[in-house]
């Protein structure tokens, strides 16, 4: 199976053929910026999805080791992001009778699998049919979810439940209870998201060369630790620090009787975010790949994508995807290969075991306020003016994500607006050219005019384009319009540039021989293509057409098959002193 679907069990072994030393002082340097990147990450996307600290950090460790050694891609880093995270926590708060942490393992392996699955049957091959208005609505519309999530931390108000219960929370709720209770506003934390965000950005404007997040976090632990001192009080994640211990979550169980319960109340997320992570895995890897002018292969990327979430599931218990930012702190730090990856991972990890308990000095509205940041950068305004400004196709796409995204829990929009963004395709792709040509004067094909038929019981219908299910009652309307001639007795179907005929349209190429012939008429087909003719063999369809009203094209003149059709319309009429000319020149022959 790994044979037929072209997968390499190990693509590393190909990447560092004449690695040598200064390749590994490259990925090194880079795996160490990665690391200081991926620790106040890890957390911060743990606070988004509702789990402890200590679940981000080591995803950040796991999925990029084992990731690191099945992907194509060079610069690709795996680990917990925003979007998925956000998937996660919108979930649960949707349903807030789930356990969420007794749910995640189940959730990961999940997750994990259908990856792997999908990665064998080649699905990151569909990614191109889904539009990117899809993708920039829906981080669009997580990031306005995510900003108005994280308000009550930054702002330290104490927002507790009318009816003592945990309930499901949207952008509408969110936004209610802050502005409902502004007279809870904790001024000291408001002034530590203040400043956090302030030292964030003024950071940022020196470059890349300042690992801003770590910074932030370590300067914000520090004045939190005077404010306490001096007697204002500023919440901390003093509860949730964690050491070697608490590192490894419940293994997924597949023997208890829940599991049955779990994999039918999951599977829907599991899906969601599978297909989230496909989509980012592929358009970020392609991105970083034209950069740096390697290769990468998609469906090889989510194979290595599934495996490393199927580690996490037993190592780490939160989804992976593949990290923009740390990706980009990667190539734009000079790595060379997924060793970088490895590295970064074997850090974060050892650091994690080494500086777990400082983790009880982080203000919770800092690590907030970096949440509102990572979230704020989701926002693109160039690439949200262009698809509300392309098509109206583009902008009816973008608005349908965007509003599911604020009204029901994220693994839905997404689907949402995929299922818009088929529908629109196969909109385009169902209307096939049906176009009346003559034979003019030159002996070339072209197209009727207004009684311009050389025999007004002949008609050639040139049909361009996709015959598929979505094409076929179209294709039987245009056809039938074109029967309401009564002069008309034979019809022509030039099926030279038509494309993907399937079942759905050989049954209403047969409903309309049946129709014709019922009538007095006939009905012959020119410009046979190979794949045309096998899919017309297989349905029976020659037999129901007849063979000599078949005419397959000729690669050499493409005329030929039309001129025989023609001359066979002129026998079944009883012409015979009719002359068909056909022009052809030698010159313009496909070479071969």
């Amino acid at each position: 199976m790994t044979a037929a679907s072209e997968l390499d069990p190990f693509p590393l072994k190909q990447i560092l053929k004449g690695y040598h030393r200064e390749f590994l002082k490259a990925d090194c340097k880079s795996g160490l910026d990665g690391a200081l990147l991926a620790i106040p990450q890890g957390m911060a996307f743990a606070v988004v999805a509702g789990l402890p600290l200590a679940y981000g950090i080591t995803c950040s460790a796991v999925a990029c080791v084992v990731g690191a050694l099945l992907m194509s891609s060079r610069h690709s880093i795996y680990g917990p992001t925003n979007a998925t995270a956000f998937m996660v926590s919108s979930y649960f708060a949707a349903f807030p009778n789930l356990n969420q942490m007794a749910s995640m393992p189940m959730l990961v392996f999940l997750v994990g699998a259908l990856l792997i699955f999908g990665a064998y049957f080649r699905v990151a091959d569909m990614a191109r049919f889904i539009s990117r208005a899809v993708v920039v609505a829906y981080l669009t519309g997580a990031a306005l979810q995510m900003f108005a999530h994280q308000l009550p931390v930054v702002l330290g108000q104490q927002i507790a439940s009318p009816s003592g219960k945990p309930v499901a929370r949207t952008l509408v709720s969110d936004l209610h209870d802050v502005l409902g209770n502004l007279g809870g506003i904790h001024w000291p934390s408001a002034l530590i998201c203040a400043l956090a965000i302030g030292c964030y950005y003024g950071l940022k404007r020196f470059g890349k060369r300042f690992p801003a997040l770590t910074l932030t976090l370590i300067l914000m632990s520090l004045i939190a630790m005077a404010m306490n001192r001096a007697g204002l009080q500023v919440a901390t994640y003093s509860d949730l620090s964690f050491t070697w211990r608490t590192l490894l979550p419940p293994f997924p169980d597949f023997t208890s009787g829940n599991a049955s319960a779990q994999f039918s109340q999951l599977f829907g997320l599991a899906l969601s975010l599978a297909f989230v992570a496909m989509m980012e895995n592929s358009a970020m890897a392609r991105t970083l790949a034209s950069r740096s002018g390697h290769n990468v292969d998609a469906n090889q990327d989510m194979l290595s994508l599934g495996a490393a979430n199927l580690a996490c599931a037993y190592l780490s218990g939160m989804p992976a995807s593949h990290s923009l930012t740390r990706s980009l702190a990667a190539y734009e730090s000079g790595a060379v290969s997924p060793v970088s990856a490895i590295v970064s991972g074997v850090v974060c990890l050892v650091a994690a075991l080494t500086i777990g308990p400082l983790v009880a000095f982080i203000p919770k509205a800092a690590l907030g306020a970096m949440v509102i940041c990572v979230a704020v950068a989701l926002i693109n305004k160039r690439q949200i003016q262009i698809s509300l400004r392309a098509t109206g196709a583009d902008a009816a796409v973008f608005v349908t994500t965007f509003v599911a995204t604020l009204l029901v829990p994220l693994h839905v929009a997404i689907f949402t607006g995929v299922g818009i963004s088929i529908i629109l395709y196969l909109h385009k792709a169902s209307q096939p050219s049906l176009v009346e040509y003559v034979f003019n004067e030159e002996g070339n094909l072209a197209e009727a005019h207004q009684g311009g038929r050389q025999h007004p019981a002949i008609s050639i219908v040139h049909v361009e384009g996709d015959l598929f299910f979505a094409s076929a009652d179209l294709f039987r309307t245009q056809i039938q319009g074109s029967c309401t001639d009564p002069n008309l007795r034979v019809v022509i179907l030039r099926l030279k540039n038509a494309r993907h005929l399937d079942a759905t349209c050989a049954m209403a190429i047969e409903e309309l021989v049946r129709t014709l012939r019922a009538d007095g008429r006939d009905l012959i087909v020119s410009g046979v293509s190979k794949d045309l003719y096998r899919v017309l063999k297989g349905a029976g369809m020659v037999e129901v057409i007849g063979k000599d009203n078949l005419f397959p094209a000729s690669p050499s003149n493409p005329n030929l098959s039309t001129r025989n059709a023609l001359r066979r319309a002129q026998e079944i009429l009883g012409i015979k002193d009719a002359d068909v000319r056909i022009y052809y020149d030698p010159s313009k022959s496909p070479k071969t």
